[in-house]
C-alpha cells in the first residue's frame, strides 16, 4: 500500500485518461494531481512534492514530454514513468536515455501501471533509507573502475562518474559479480524492481547508457559484454582482477 506521502503527478493531455487514473489510483492509497500540457506540468512539478511523475510523451504547448523530463532531471530526483505510443521503440529508448525510470506503452492495463508505480517507489524508498542510514562503505575495484557502495560514488581512473540511481545499481550488480554472467531477469528484478516481460528492453537501454559513460577499458575493449540469450558480464581486465573490501579495508 502507498503511504500518505505518496502523491502522483499525472501529466497527460487526455483528460478522460487522467480522470480514470485518479479513480483507479486513489483507492490504492495515492493522492493524484494532474496537468494537461508541458508548461503546466513543469509548474506543478516545480511547486509540488511528488513521489512520482507519470508523464506522457506527446504533450501540447512549448514543452513535450521530453522537455518536461529534461527539466525534471535538471532540478530534482523525482522518479518519472513515461507513457509512450504502443510499439514505438524510439520513444521508449529516448525517454530512458534522458533519465526516465521506467515506461509503459499505451493502451495499458491499470493494474500494470500500478505495479510499475509500486516497483519504482520501492526502489527509490530503499535508496533513500540506505542513504539516510549511512550504509557501511563497501568498496569494489575492477581495473580502473572503483565503487564505494556506501557513498554511492563511482570513479574511473580516479575521476568521478555521474550515474543515475538505476545505472549505479546496475553497475553495482555487474562489478560485484565481475567475470560472471548476470541474467537479464536478475538485473530487471534487482535494478527495476519488477519481473522481466517479453519484448521489454529497458535493462538493455540502461546497459547501453552505462557503456557510453564508462567507455572502453585501457586496452580498448568493451567493459560490459552481452551474453547471447542470457544477460551481461562485466569483463575482468587481463592485467588485474577485482578487489572487494569492507569498511576496515579488509
Amino acid at each position: 500500500m502507498a503511504t500518505p506521502m505518496d502523491t502522483i503527478l499525472v501529466i497527460d493531455d487526455d483528460r478522460d485518461l487522467c480522470d480514470l487514473l485518479g479513480e483507479y489510483l486513489r483507492p490504492a492509497g495515492f493522492k493524484v494531481e494532474t496537468a494537461h500540457d508541458g508548461d503546466q506540468g513543469i509548474e506543478k512539478a516545480m511547486t509540488g512534492n511528488f513521489s512520482i511523475v507519470i508523464l506522457d510523451v506527446m504533450l501540447p504547448g512549448r514543452h513535450d514530454g521530453y522537455g518536461v523530463l529534461k527539466w525534471i532531471r535538471a532540478h530534482c530526483n523525482t522518479p518519472v514513468l513515461m507513457l509512450t505510443a504502443l510499439g514505438d521503440d524510439v520513444d521508449r529508448i529516448v525517454g530512458l536515455e534522458m533519465g526516465a525510470d521506467d515506461y509503459l506503452s499505451k493502451p495499458f492495463n491499470p493494474r500494470e501501471l500500478l505495479a510499475r508505480i509500486r516497483a519504482v517507489l520501492r526502489r527509490s524508498s530503499r535508496e533513500a533509507r540506505e542513504i539516510a542510514a549511512g550504509m557501511p562503505s563497501v568498496h569494489c575495484r575492477v581495473g580502473d573502475v572503483e565503487m564505494d557502495a556506501g557513498t554511492r560514488a563511482i570513479a574511473l581512473s580516479g575521476k568521478p562518474v555521474d550515474l543515475t540511481a538505476v545505472e549505479f545499481k546496475l553497475l553495482e550488480m555487474l562489478l560485484f559479480r565481475a567475470g560472471q554472467t548476470v541474467t537479464r531477469e536478475e538485473l530487471t528484478g534487482a535494478v527495476l524492481g519488477r519481473p522481466l516481460t517479453p519484448y521489454d528492453r529497458s535493462i538493455d537501454v540502461h546497459v547501453s547508457k552505462l557503456r557510453k559513460k564508462l567507455g572502453p577499458d585501457r586496452n580498448g575493449m568493451e567493459r560490459i559484454k552481452s551474453v547471447r540469450g542470457s544477460g551481461y558480464i562485466y569483463v575482468l581486465p587481463l592485467s588485474a582482477g577485482s578487489l572487494i573490501h569492507g569498511p576496515d579495508g579488509t
